[in-house]
């Protein structure tokens, strides 16, 4: 009976942890959702002033960094079919692959950034501030957006060490992985936010 009890609360658990996770995924989707809507409004007032803005990034670590997260997102979902065959040292394999893409983003992210305020794009500098006020402006929304996501990325990178090393463990496996599960919804969360943002801010025609 007592081992019955304790199935139907580790259930309950589960289900809240879940539902918590979707919850949280859906504060972020409003919060990303505000900055699109701003993005469109600022766009079509000041259409030509983006594309011009939008020529001096590089399209294709865009490009690079948008295959990189694709893939990511493959191996997170792959992760959670290997621990839901409790195939442990394959889940583990699979976060530290996406660890590794992760970090592969923000190297080219940093380059990226290196680029743009050695030509001294970025908010605040005399070159910028002096640009037509549409192109000021893309470049505010550009680095706020692409630094509010790579934070997220930070946090996933955090998120995914400590479930990875609960797999190792033993601490997550095929009967209690709902952590495992969060931690990819979240992952997914990051690579749907970069797939609106790329076409976005580099692909704008």
């Amino acid at each position: 009976m007592s081992q019955e009890h304790s199935g139907h609360t580790e259930h309950r658990d589960d289900i809240g942890s879940k539902m918590g996770m979707w919850i949280f995924i859906f504060t972020e989707l409003l919060l990303f959702g505000g900055l699109f809507l701003v993005y469109a409004v600022y766009r079509n007032q000041y259409s030509e002033d983006f594309h011009i803005a939008a020529s001096q990034l590089n399209t294709f670590l865009g490009t690079l960094n948008t295959i990189i997260l694709l893939v990511s997102s493959m191996t997170v979902a792959m992760s959670v079919t290997a621990i839901q065959k409790n195939d442990h040292k394959l889940s583990f394999r699979l976060l530290l692959i996406t660890l590794l893409l992760a970090l592969a983003f923000l190297v080219n992210k940093y380059f990226e950034y290196s680029a743009k305020i050695h030509h001294d794009i970025y908010p605040g500098s005399d070159l910028v501030t002096n640009l037509k006020h549409g192109q000021t402006l893309f470049f505010g929304l550009y680095f706020f957006m692409t630094a509010l996501h790579g934070f997220h990325i930070i946090v996933g990178m955090i998120l995914l060490s400590v479930i990875a090393y609960k797999v190792k463990k033993g601490k997550i496996n095929s009967e209690d992985h709902v952590l495992l599960e969060n931690g990819g919804l979240y992952w997914h969360l990051v690579d749907l936010i970069w797939i609106f943002l790329f076409p976005l801010l580099y692909l704008i025609s």
